[in-house]
Order: structure tokens, then C-alpha cells, then sequence
């Protein structure tokens, strides 16, 4: 199946689901969901896999249930679906997403482990890594990307207050997000287009994430 764009009934759908947000709404148009969201996306990763996905990591389609077990929101469904290219979570990403704001590209390091952390800081500390990370986003941030992540307020234990790249250095992690309103080209075979762009863009950000934060060597819970 060759990616044609997400369906029509896409936006309404999620729309649909931010109103009520309830397993007899999911229910009544899952078939919406499958046929208009679910199954484009899955087309859509399935091209961008030559390109990105060798050596790298693998796609993905996120599940569509959220996780409530620690969370005071209990509705069941999220209100977008996602999907990525990844080696591990933390170590670079190529990420798509289609919701009710309409399409969403990202990449970086989107959470980090405490170990993964420490290299960060360790390569964005250095002289030539450190820079190499500064330059790149500076040239992300030239083409319209937002850097967004969870920075400390106050400098990271073991750096001195004036380094050259505090601001790099207090972040915990770290990651480019661009974002489209709905529009026709969502609908259209086109998307692709606009999402290899995109990925293309991240691709010197990914790849010094995986060199120099890579996957966490944390056993997971």
C-alpha cells in the first residue's frame, strides 16, 4: 500500500475524540480511525524506512491507548497518532504525528535516562562535539524549527556557571519540532514530501544524538 495522504475524516475523527473521549465513541468509529489514520500512517513509514530506517533504528506506530496507571487523566484514548524511526528512545528520533493541530515533525532526544543525560553533557561540554550540536541547531532554528526540552533553571552540577554552552548543558533533554495546521497537503500525497524534508533537516541533530547520547544502557522497569 503506497502512502496517498491521511484521510478525510482524520482530523474529524480526533476532533471527534477530544469531545468524548469514551470507549463507545472509540468504538462506533474505530473503522474511521483504521482506515483513515492508522493505515496511512503505517504506508507512510513504510517509504520513509529505505531512507531512514538503515541503521538507524526501526518504525513504529504508536499505540492508541494511554497509559493511566500513573496519571490523574483517565481518559483511555490519546488524541493523536504517532509513529518514529528509532535506535532506543532518547537516542535520535524521526518522529511523525497527525492530530487535531494537524501535522507534527520532530526529532532529537525526546526523554533521556539519567546515564544517556551524563553523555549529553559530557559531549555538549566539549569543544568540538559541543559546538557541533550548537551550530546544528542554530541551523534548525534558521529554517522555522522550535528546540523545546526540559532545561534546569539554575547550571548542572559539576559545570561552572559561565560556560560557553550553559544553556545546552542544562537541558535534560533536547529536541526540534515543526509543526503544519490542517491543510489540504495532509490530505495528499505531498505529505510525504513534506515529511522527508523535515526528516532531512534532522538528520545531522540525530545523528550526533546517537553518536554521542546513543540508547540507555539502563535496564528498563
Amino acid at each position: 500500500m503506497s502512502f496517498e495522504g491521511f484521510g478525510e475524516h482524520a482530523i474529524d475523527f480526533f476532533d471527534g475524540l477530544e469531545a468524548d473521549n469514551s470507549k463507545p465513541y472509540w468504538e462506533d468509529n474505530k473503522s474511521v480511525y483504521q482506515d483513515d489514520v492508522r493505515a496511512p500512517m503505517e504506508a507512510l513509514l513504510a517509504e520513509l524506512e529505505a531512507e531512514f530506517a538503515t541503521d538507524f533504528g526501526r518504525a513504529k506506530v504508536f499505540r492508541p491507548y494511554r497509559d493511566v496507571r500513573f496519571s490523574h487523566d483517565k481518559t483511555p484514548y490519546k488524541t493523536n497518532c504517532g509513529g518514529v524511526i528509532e535506535p532506543g528512545r532518547g537516542g535520535g528520533a524521526y518522529y511523525v504525528e497527525v492530530s487535531p493541530v494537524g501535522l507534527r515533525t520532530g526529532g532529537g532526544c525526546f526523554h533521556l535516562a539519567s546515564d544517556q543525560i551524563a553523555r549529553y553533557r559530557t559531549a555538549a561540554a566539549e569543544e568540538i562535539h559541543g559546538e557541533a550540536l550548537a551550530k546544528i541547531l542554530k541551523t534548525l532554528r534558521r529554517k522555522g524549527w522550535e528546540i523545546r526540552g526540559d532545561v534546569l533553571k539554575s547550571r548542572p552540577r559539576g559545570f561552572p556557571a559561565d560556560h560557553p554552552r550553559i544553556e545546552l548543558l542544562r537541558h535534560r533533554s533536547v529536541y526540534a519540532v515543526q509543526v503544519w495546521e490542517p491543510d489540504d497537503v495532509l490530505h495528499e500525497r505531498t505529505c510525504l514530501d513534506r515529511v522527508r524534508k523535515a526528516w532531512r533537516d534532522l538528520r545531522p541533530f540525530n545523528e550526533w544524538a546517537r553518536d554521542h547520547v546513543g540508547v540507555s544502557e539502563k535496564p528498563s522497569n
